[in-house]
């Protein structure tokens, strides 16, 4: 059967914070998280549903200890004030899993900073939350910053000359750049992190074919590919995991004492869609160091912040 939330090693004491833990994944990976005794921030934009949230989370879990605070990756100064709150708390964060994201909006959509919005969600507001954070990431020996990646990460390269999508805006294509980013940000994380000691493990995982809203929500929100979605999806969702499954990787990556600095995992089975969580192949445009530099100093000058 292979590795299971029955896995997870006991998180009692520790303090994990969720992006995007409102719905779908991240409300599968929170649920589990506090099912092994984790302290908990749920981080999202919707207050509804972080209240929804809460409430079916503590039904399941009464003891859990557990809160949602608004985050709203699309807007740098969001990522500042949720930062800032927790800084001022003071209390050391031993895993943060950068989850929340958008899929392929059929049309170029900008953020409040003038952002694409997939480049803005899905990666720069998470380089900008994770840098913010540092500190208190640095106060915990081994802390693990998660990143969840995609399939999607093969699709595209980084292109400097057209990081926004304001040349050629293909949905699916700007989606893969986004978590390729993702991915190559937490190698380089890594990197850094062993080279300045700051103790911290940089981690990637996919989930494979997730069975969660992210695909009618993007880019079968509208036209053609509404009703093609709505043709194919009786067919489709039966061969996908449901979302509690789909989480397992990201679990993995956030709890297994396997799951190391600079590694990225997925479903083991057939071309990584769905199956036991394990090793996930790396793209090798991941392992570009030069291109994983640029795109870190890029990102401190978009985001305006530093690594320090």
């Amino acid at each position: 059967m292979g590795w299971t939330t029955v896995n997870i090693p006991s998180q009692n004491g520790r303090l994990a914070v969720v992006t995007g833990a409102t719905g779908g994944l991240g409300y599968e990976k929170a649920l589990a998280l506090a099912a092994a005794g984790a302290e908990l921030v749920l981080a999202g934009r919707n207050e509804r549903k972080g209240t929804h949230a809460l409430a079916r989370l503590r039904a399941t879990h009464p003891g859990a200890t557990v809160r949602f605070e608004r985050l709203d990756l699309a807007s740098l100064a969001s990522v500042a004030a949720f930062a800032q709150q927790m800084l001022d708390a003071g209390r050391g964060i031993d895993l943060l899993v950068n989850n929340a994201g958008v899929m392929a909006p059929p049309e170029r959509q900008l953020t409040i900073d003038g952002f694409e919005l997939q480049f803005a969600t899905n990666y720069l507001g998470h380089f900008a939350l994770t840098a913010r954070l540092l500190p208190l990431l640095r106060l915990v020996p081994g802390a693990r910053v998660v990143n969840v990646s995609s399939l999607a990460a093969n699709l595209d390269s980084i292109d400097f000359n057209d990081l926004q999508s304001e040349l050629t805006y293909v949905p699916f294509q700007t989606y893969g750049m986004t978590k390729l980013a993702l991915l190559m940000f937490a190698v380089e994380l890594q990197r850094r992190s062993e080279a300045a000691g700051w103790g911290i493990d940089g981690i990637t995982a996919h989930p494979g074919y997730a069975r969660t809203d992210i695909i009618s929500n993007g880019p079968a929100s509208r036209g053609l590919l509404r009703a093609l979605w709505r043709i194919t999806k009786p067919l489709l969702l039966p061969l996908s995991p449901a979302a509690e499954r789909a989480a397992l990787p990201i679990l993995f990556a956030a709890t297994s004492p396997d799951a190391h600095g600079g590694g990225f995992y997925g479903p083991t089975g057939w071309r990584e869609l769905k199956g036991p969580p394990g090793t996930a192949k790396m793209p090798a445009q991941a392992l570009d160091g030069s291109v994983a530099a640029l795109l870190w100093e890029t990102s401190e000058r978009l985001a305006g912040v530093r690594f320090a």
